[in-house]
């Protein structure tokens, strides 16, 4: 299905179910449902009756499900699809023309969901039909094996554009923009006098080692990967922040993820014990070695586990800077940004000098 245009601008938007939510839903993108109803499943559907419900765990964007009643009772599967409403201020961490690009690039190659149409400050998403992980699915073994193939894969994507590393970068970048925006109070409490210098140390220590390069996905967490249940396909959503950068920092990133559990009462509180063991990570990527069809050496495993460990300094300093910069331009969304950026920056001070070891 082509995504589908808005009405004209002069065209009223329909009238939607009254939710708690549906005052959270533009007029431009009603105009995208009203039409959607009828090019998916016909015009005898009725844009009046859906159903609005928020979805939990968006900490960028706002995301709601959206509902049409009948479908299943006809045997069509269930009329759903997905709006997903831009963060303010987002802009700071990536461009949303690429990301609406590689979101399209993305569906050509038959990976995520299907783009429906778009509105001037989100888009309108085909709803997948498959299971979101939980965080406890990050442990289980078999998960976490068809999780590193699936990554194996995505790395491997043919994406266009130059394949330069954007880490560093976008590290430097956020960082002039968490200073710009921060207090003197603040910036002495998250040391940014400091993180110009360290981010440099790791860009020359990292940068001079001998790595792989692929189209990294960059915020693997549970909630943005899917699984279809009958065929245990796992798939990979939501490519805000997806970059060409070292295939080890995805992982380290990944792993990082594990500490996380969104769907808590304390969603920004991290649980660094839970960062996966020795054995957890052997077993990911040995899977994500052998998925290119050759049994990986021991040292093969060694090297790509010790390239995981230093890059885990660098997602610290990466979603560390994220929150402060967030807590700044993401007032709406209810999530403790300054909290959860402390943790990471914590860790990342405790971390490096077992991982880098003493200067």
């Amino acid at each position: 299905m082509a995504a589908a245009d808005p009405p004209p601008r002069g065209e009223a938007a329909p009238a939607l179910k009254r939710s708690a939510s549906i005052d959270r839903i533009p007029a431009d993108a009603r105009r995208i449902l009203h039409r959607l109803a009828g090019d998916l499943w016909g015009g005898d559907v009725d844009p009046g009756a859906l159903a609005v419900s928020q979805l939990r765990g968006a900490m960028t964007n706002e995301v709601f499900r959206i509902t049409w009643p009948g479908g299943e009772a006809e045997g069509n599967g269930p009329r759903k699809v997905l709006v997903r409403i831009y963060g303010r201020g987002v802009e700071v961490f990536f461009d949303r023309a690429d990301e609406v690009r590689t979101f399209e690039c993305m569906s050509r190659h038959g990976q995520g969901p299907r783009l429906l149409g778009r509105f001037a400050n989100g888009r309108v998403e085909e709803f997948i039909n498959a299971r979101t992980l939980s965080a406890a699915d990050l442990r289980d073994p078999e998960m976490s094996t068809l999780i590193a193939r699936k990554l194996r894969e995505f790395h491997d994507l043919d994406m266009p554009g130059p394949r330069d590393v954007s880490l560093w970068q976008r590290l430097k970048r956020w960082l002039g923009e968490a200073r710009d925006r921060c207090s003197q109070e603040e910036s002495n409490q998250f040391q940014l006098n400091k993180l110009g210098d360290e981010i440099s140390v790791l860009e020359k220590t990292l940068s001079g080692l001998q790595q792989s390069v692929g189209f990294c996905h960059n915020d693997l967490q549970y909630g943005n990967i899917m699984i279809y249940e009958e065929t245990r396909q796992v798939t990979l959503i939501d490519y805000e922040y997806a970059s060409f950068n070292p295939v080890a920092f995805d992982i380290a990133n990944h792993f990082c993820e594990m500490a996380a559990d969104y769907h808590t009462a304390t969603p920004h509180v991290l649980d660094f014990t839970k960062y996966p063991d020795t054995g957890e990570q052997r077993r990911f990527v040995e899977a994500y070695l052998s998925s290119a069809g050759e049994k990986p050496t021991d040292g093969e495993v060694e090297e790509l586990l010790g390239l995981i460990a230093k890059y885990t300094l660098a997602s610290h300093l990466f979603w560390g800077l994220w929150g402060i910069i967030s807590a700044h331009v993401n007032e709406h969304i209810d999530f403790e940004y300054k909290e959860y950026a402390r943790q990471r920056l914590d860790q990342y001070w405790q971390t490096k000098p077992r991982i880098l070891g003493p200067k």
